[in-house]
């Protein structure tokens, strides 16, 4: 059987923690900050996970990471 490609946009985007979970950046922290509160702004620094229904998507795009 061949590797399966890593799909290079999700492994980017998406990183696997010890326990297995897939940690993501929140989005909408990009452009028009003026327009956002500031603590709209300040919790979207923090990380946040996958959901679990579609954790299996994504593992599937990252298989080695």
């Amino acid at each position: 059987m061949p590797k399966i490609k890593t799909h290079r946009g999700a492994a980017k985007r998406f990183s696997l923690t010890k326990s297995g979970r897939i940690k993501r950046a929140k989005a909408f922290k990009r452009h028009i900050l003026t327009d956002k509160t500031t603590k709209r702004k300040r919790s979207l620094r923090q990380n946040d996970y996958i959901a679990e229904c579609e954790a299996r998507k994504v593992r599937e795009l990252i298989p080695y990471k």
